[in-house]
């Protein structure tokens, strides 16, 4: 006799899986008053592996990119309790830039943001749990610290977070050479004493700019758009300002994040 299983309760049953094998797959949401965090964990396959921080926000709120701006504070990460983790890499997506409140610039996220990362397994063969602690700023008018402490462990040989990860590191930025083909690029990078031109090819439409110093004690200013550049370019500058105690420009390696409508690059450069 073959026994059927009423449509509702089949229903139910593969609900009820679906929800299970997504907790599988990601930590509980650490809540506070304006935000909420979780671990994001990708399919299991090898030493190398793609997990996730996802971070929701009320509306109204932001949180900060890796370079928070003219003002604000970079989030902090600490992975130091995880179990069988060799290294974690944050890949942080573009930022979004807006006004700080106090006349500057800040750069950052609004309304939700996962920042991918990279897992490396010290024994593959072994089980890998991420453990993370994480310290971050929220901020309307004015920011509040939060501390998060969040534990997911790698198991799904094909997670259903696999999509989600996969769409956060599309917003990652790619790796660039200054003046390539690329309709969006940084063509070229001019020194003129304390001020630095950054002429960029864009197509029509928004193009942001941000710049990083060789370590997170330069707090070098977000670049400008000229109102009058070179015709066919974009111009941005920058003034040399914000250099730790005795530090020099000449030769520094920066960073140059572009920002277009729909893609985004780093760009190293040595400052001449």
């Amino acid at each position: 006799m073959i026994a059927f299983v009423p449509l509702r309760l089949a229903a139910c049953i593969a609900l009820l899986t679906a929800t299970a094998a997504a907790a599988q797959d990601a930590s509980p949401w650490q809540i506070d008053n304006h935000s909420q965090l979780r671990l994001l964990a990708g399919s299991r396959s090898g030493p190398v592996m793609l997990g996730g921080i996802a971070i929701q926000l009320q509306p109204g709120w932001h949180t900060y990119w890796r370079n928070p701006g003219d003002s604000g504070v970079p989030p902090r990460f600490d992975f130091s309790k995880s179990d069988n983790v060799e290294a974690v890499t944050i890949l942080w997506p573009a930022p979004t830039k807006f006004e700080d409140g106090a006349g500057g610039i800040s750069l950052g996220y609004l309304s939700k943001v996962v920042l991918p990362l990279r897992v490396v397994a010290k024994d593959p063969s072994k089980p890998v749990t991420l453990r993370a602690a994480i310290n971050y700023a929220v901020c309307e008018k004015l920011c509040v610290p939060v501390e998060a402490t969040a534990e997911q462990a790698f198991t799904s040989v094909a997670s259903t977070e696999d999509s989600a990860l996969m769409a956060a590191l599309d917003t990652v930025p790619k790796p660039a050479t200054l003046g390539d083909a690329s309709p969006l690029t940084v063509r070229d990078v001019k020194r003129d004493g304390n001020r630095v031109l950054v002429d960029v090819i864009a197509p029509d439409g928004p193009a942001d700019l941000f710049v990083e110093g060789p370590t997170e004690e330069w707090a070098l200013p977000v670049p400008k758009r000229l109102k009058e550049s070179p015709a066919g370019v974009k111009r941005f500058a920058f003034d040399l300002e914000g250099l730790p105690s005795g530090a020099s420009a000449d030769g520094a390696a920066l960073k140059l994040t572009l920002v277009g409508a729909e893609k985004a690059y780093e760009f190293n450069v040595n400052l001449n």
